[in-house]
């Protein structure tokens, strides 16, 4: 009997990754998609010997075909330590794929249960699936860190046109320690509450936005601001109408479950 594939006019980029990924991951398409779906595939090896021979180039040119094609499909990947470092002889400890992906594409990562009915849930009463959205740029994906040999002050500091500031982090005193600095952009931040609620509206469902402001004055802070700007600006109107709604709370995600 005849078969017309399904003909897909989008090109699909393709990330393979490493280690068994590459089995699944060639498995699946040789017997559940290209029997069937006619597609473009712009192929990207993200391998970590393949990463390593391009300068981690190759991660950058998939992000950027990412970018221009709209739609990606990519496998696990290795982000070496120390000890793949030597174990593949690798020339540098190279960056998190993922991280490098995410940062370029400024988005938001939202994790979603798939629901099958045949699979038991592992807590029976739960019927209705959460999606969990994550802010893919910056934080701790770009921070800078670096071990403190000795007593001295940490600083943090900033020279801009406008202003300049100097923040006295810490005084260490003893044998050292360690150190982190990390940032995100007002536009990040924006995007990434744009693309919250309209994941939200899409679905029709509540959105909640979760921080430790509490701690983080302002730096978490400056989350619940936009978040708060961002819907009253363009999304509020549209929530009410659909009956669904946006509310912070300055707590662990794990306290709106409860």
């Amino acid at each position: 009997m005849a078969f017309n594939k399904i003909k897909v006019s989008n090109p699909v980029v393709e990330m393979d990754g490493d280690e068994m990924t590459r089995v699944f991951w060639k498995s699946i398409k040789d017997k559940l998609i290209f029997p069937f779906v006619d597609l473009d595939i712009k192929y990207f090896d993200l391998g970590l010997p393949h990463r390593d021979a391009t300068d981690d180039k190759v991660t950058v040119e998939a992000a950027e075909a990412t970018l221009k094609y709209n739609v990606a499909i990519k496998c696990a990947t290795i982000t070496p330590d120390e000890a793949r470092v030597n174990e593949f002889g690798l020339k540098a400890m190279w960056k998190s794929p993922n991280g490098t992906i995410r940062n370029i594409l400024n988005g938001t990562v939202f994790r979603e249960p798939i629901i099958c009915k045949n699979i038991p849930r592992l807590v029976p009463g739960w019927t209705k699936p959460i999606c969990i959205g994550r802010h893919a740029f910056g934080d701790q994906y770009r921070a800078t860190d670096a071990v403190i040999k000795g007593p001295g002050k940490l600083k943090l500091v900033f020279e801009g046109k406008e202003e300049q500031v100097e923040l006295e982090v810490f005084n260490f005193t003893g044998a050292g320690g360690v150190a982190l600095s990390m940032y995100n952009t007002d536009e990040s931040i924006h995007a990434f509450a744009d693309a919250s609620m309209a994941t939200a509206y899409e679905k029709k469902w509540p959105l909640y936005l979760s921080t430790k402001n509490t701690i983080l004055k302002k730096y978490d802070g400056r989350f619940k601001d936009i978040f708060q700007e961002v819907y009253e600006a363009g999304w509020k109107t549209k929530f009410e109408a659909a009956g669904i709604w946006y509310s912070f709370k300055s707590r662990f995600i794990s306290h709106l479950f409860l």
